[in-house]
């Protein structure tokens, strides 16, 4: 499958993944009749993969979860500073512009959860949608695979908690709002810049700042609580708006917040160089530097409880502006998720996708 010819990228190049010990690239000699700065549009290409397990688990004392589910590898929203890039590595792909172009998709995802979920010794918890690439790219609105693990997820009563930048999540609020009710969702919308211009550039497929926003009031109207993810907040960049987009997602009904600064694992160090310097040269060095300087010298820092919340005077100063206006605006813990309505012997049923929609 392939769509989506000319559209804005996050990236413009493809660099060589960390694995690679040949590659090629495309040189293009003015004087064959191309137009100077002229390149060829670029499709976007969707395989099926298939997978023996779908549920993934980890022990992070940075993330509130302990397992998750990605329908999609890779993610067309094409955002720069992405940390899932490195990943399309283990593909022997590039984390550049394959990463937002060769996607990859789970179709019998529901299936393999549900195997999962029945199994006699497993135990309730809640699972995260889309913790390492969006659940609700752009793919979604045909392969509607997070659709079918949510009616899944909501049919036995299993707590879900989602992550995402995209208005999409909106199709699905008649799922959510029943779960919600049950004390079984919550929503977390990512707002990094109230800036469009900024946005457009730095993540140029996903919903614009203005429409997060929207989508943020009408989860909340509908009862499905949520939280304002700040992340990343980048040095010299977006840091100056952490205040604002604080107050706008208040405003819009968010009832919880949590940040986390920008890191740049393998390599998306490169890739965020380089559209710094492209976009915004007269401060690309100063980034680069305050980024150092929030993981000790380096632009990641893997260690658990550092990498996102960084160290030094500057990661400080960040931590205690957010914290400072989390108070003063009145944001909560989000609610804990119900697990005792877990409903295990509908999913140790002879044919439940006869009672599952999309199936």
């Amino acid at each position: 499958m392939a769509r989506g010819r000319g559209r804005a990228r996050g990236t413009k190049i493809n660099p060589r993944n960390r694995y690679h010990s040949q590659w090629t690239e495309t040189v293009r000699d003015r004087g064959w009749g191309e137009k100077e700065g002229s390149s060829s549009p670029v499709s976007m290409e969707l395989q099926v993969e298939r997978s023996r397990n779908i549920l993934s688990r980890n022990d992070s004392p940075d993330v509130p979860f302990d397992r998750s589910v990605n329908p999609y590898r890779g993610c067309e929203h094409g955002c720069v500073y992405c940390y899932a890039r490195p990943g399309h590595a283990w593909l022997d792909l590039s984390p550049g512009l394959d990463f937002e172009t060769r996607l990859f998709c789970r179709p019998d995802a529901p299936w393999l959860l549900r195997r999962e979920l029945a199994q006699p010794g497993y135990r309730p918890a809640p699972l995260a949608l889309g913790s390492f690439t969006d659940a609700y790219q752009p793919v979604e609105r045909e392969q509607r695979i997070t659709r079918r693990l949510l009616e899944l997820l909501s049919a036995c009563r299993h707590p879900v908690c989602l992550v995402t930048k995209s208005a999409l999540v909106e199709r699905d609020i008649d799922l959510l709002a029943e779960m919600a009710s049950q004390g079984l969702a919550r929503c977390a919308i990512s707002v990094t810049t109230l800036e469009k211009s900024l946005s457009k550039r730095m993540e140029p497929r996903a919903a614009a700042p203005a429409r997060r926003l929207k989508t943020i009031q009408r989860l909340s109207s509908a009862g499905v609580p949520v939280t304002v993810l700040l992340a990343p907040v980048i040095p010299a960049l977006n840091d100056h708006e952490l205040e604002r987009i604080l107050t706008a997602a208040r405003e819009a009904g968010a009832t919880s917040a949590r940040m986390v600064l920008l890191r740049l694992p393998m390599e998306v160090g490169g890739l965020f160089e380089n559209w710094l310097r492209e976009h915004y040269p007269g401060r690309a060095g100063r980034v680069m530097e305050l980024v150092r300087e929030l993981h000790d010298g380096r632009l990641n820092d893997s260690r658990p409880g550092m990498r996102m919340t960084g160290t030094g005077p500057y990661a400080e100063m960040l931590g205690q502006r957010f914290n400072l206006w989390k108070r003063r605006l009145g944001f909560q813990e989000p609610p804990k998720l119900r697990v005792d309505g877990f409903r295990k012997e509908w999913l140790q049923a002879e044919d439940p996708q006869l009672t599952l929609p999309g199936f």
